[in-house]
């Protein structure tokens, strides 16, 4: 009993001291978030290695943390696959994306169609599937933080952390803006990459830094089977998730693609100064994130070797094997570190999540579609983000609330990259490298690949008893569907003012000539 409290005491300390220090920076963040642009964009003046460290605080989500390392330690190769994906998806990213967006746009994913296409209908539309993928992508936020809090504090309710967190991080958004939020991703992305690495250093030590020991451990892993049999796998071999390799190619597809028409990860892009600092901010996160996606590898792993399967789902399940592994290698208080590093987490990702989408209804919708892109009184945009900041926050727990402790962050989040990618990204990019891009092309484009990814979802087998779409990821079908309605729509309408101004997009896009520039404090 006294070891259970001061596992509270430490780790409660460990969480105050974290929410402490954010809110001191909420406190000095909102004295400078004055206007539109400090507001939504901390005034654009946040560096490459600071938005490459604020990026990758936003990227490594509780479903990378958590998520990740529990369906390593569950199913083995086929819990890594996540972990390729998440990392080879910046790519993406670096290569068709960054530059061109922070060239054209303001705040939004939406300003870059609205630059050459009808701005009404397709901002409505863009600003609802904003809305949905970071819905997606908070429950599973919402969902690690009560699993997380309830396992570590004991006698804390699931439903009090869900709220807790979500008062906290509405806090953040809607009085410090981006700047508050940038920062509290890069304290969170230092903690936690510190984290991984002793985490690692310790799971290494166990097997005396031998790769080939420690790979060999994980050929030969006993768990219980469905009847109470005991079953022995090789957890470095596939199909322990993904038994249908068409399962496996949609969930990469989803990855893949996703992550390029995440809302809240582009409007990081529109906080640097220029172009090229966002290409160099990109840099600076693939390399952290590829570091810690690596280090998944061994506390993933290291779980299912040195905790096994079954000790991990009757102890908190999936989404604590990281904090349980803690436990074991580290101690009460490495475990209450993991877990509160575990814990800004998902505080530093949902405010992320929740400026992302305050900023595209008040921007993309409540002033451009409903006022005629002006505001009708100074400063209501921003309130108007303020307001949503708390609408999306209820949302989000109370959706959490709803599905319970029990549903795995990754997988949630894996629906939100194929609803990106499906919707997102076809429209997008068509809108910066095709000339004949239309209005109905963009509106065709985002509501099919909305519409068709969160229905496959919902007659998925994770959703239904007798599923009607056989594979648990949508994208391989939907994404084909978003690219069709984008082209179906463009090649049955005409519009002369998009390809009129397709050269003015393409010469911002590739010489930043006429973009958003950095604003004084």
């Amino acid at each position: 009993m006294i070891a259970i409290v001061d596992q509270a005491n430490t780790a409660l300390w460990m969480f105050l001291a974290f929410v402490a220090a954010t809110l001191v920076i909420t406190f000095f963040s909102a004295r400078q978030s004055k206007g539109a642009s400090a507001y939504f964009a901390a005034g654009r003046r946040i560096t490459g290695w600071q938005n490459g460290l604020a990026i990758a605080g936003d990227y490594m989500s509780a479903a990378s943390f958590l998520g990740i390392a529990g369906m390593i330690a569950m199913n083995g190769y086929d819990g890594f696959l996540y972990s390729v994906g998440f990392l080879v998806a910046y790519l993406t990213v670096l290569f068709l994306v960054a530059e061109p967006l922070r060239n054209t746009g303001k705040y939004t994913m939406a300003d870059v169609l609205a630059f050459r296409l009808s701005p009404k209908p397709v901002r409505a539309v863009a600003s609802v599937s904003t809305l949905t993928v970071s819905l997606f992508y908070m429950i599973a936020q919402m969902v690690g933080a009560g699993v997380l809090v309830r396992q570590l504090i004991p006698g804390i309710p699931y439903e009090a952390a869900v709220i807790g967190v979500g008062v906290l991080m509405v806090v953040y958004v809607v009085f410090g803006g981006m700047l508050a939020t940038t920062w509290v991703q890069i304290i969170k992305a230092v903690l936690l990459i510190s984290g991984s690495l002793f985490l690692s250093y310790l799971v290494l030590q166990k097997f005396n830094f031998r790769l080939g020991e420690f790979f060999a451990s994980l050929t030969a892993i006993s768990s219980t089977g469905p009847s109470g049999e005991t079953v022995t796998r090789n957890f470095l071999h596939p199909g322990l998730i993904f038994k249908n390799p068409w399962d496996q190619i949609s969930l990469g597809m989803a990855l893949l693609f996703g992550t390029a028409g995440l809302p809240h990860i582009l409007i990081r892009f529109y906080t640097v100064p220029d172009a090229k600092t966002a290409r160099v901010s990109v840099v600076w996160a693939m390399l952290i994130i590829g570091a810690f996606y690596i280090m998944t590898t061994f506390f993933g792993f290291g779980a299912a070797s040195l905790l096994g399967p079954d000790y991990v789902r009757v102890n908190g399940g999936t989404n604590m094997a990281a904090p349980e592994l803690a436990r074991l290698l580290g101690g009460e208080v490495f475990f209450a570190f993991i877990s509160a590093v575990a814990f800004a987490t998902i505080l530093a990702v949902v405010a992320g999540l929740t400026i992302g989408a305050s900023t595209s209804f008040a921007h993309d919708f409540f002033v451009n579609v409903i006022h005629h892109g002006r505001e009708s009184r100074p400063g209501e945009e921003v309130k108007v983000a303020r307001i949503t900041a708390f609408v999306v926050g209820a949302a989000s727990m109370g959706v959490a609330i709803l599905l319970g402790p029990s549903v795995n962050v990754a997988f949630l989040v894996g629906l939100a990259f194929a609803v990106a990618a499906s919707a997102n990204l076809p429209v997008m990019l068509a809108s910066l490298f095709w000339k004949r891009f239309t209005t109905a092309g963009a509106v065709w484009g985002l509501g099919t690949g909305l519409v068709s990814s969160i229905g496959l979802i919902l007659v998925s087998p994770d959703f239904m008893k007798d599923p009607i779409f056989p594979l648990k990821n949508p994208a391989l079908l939907s994404i084909p569907l978003g690219l069709l309605a984008t082209w179906l729509g463009t090649v049955l309408s005409k519009e002369q003012p998009s390809e009129e101004r397709f050269v003015e997009l393409t010469v911002r896009a590739q010489t930043g000539l006429g973009a958003e520039k950095a604003t004084d404090h």
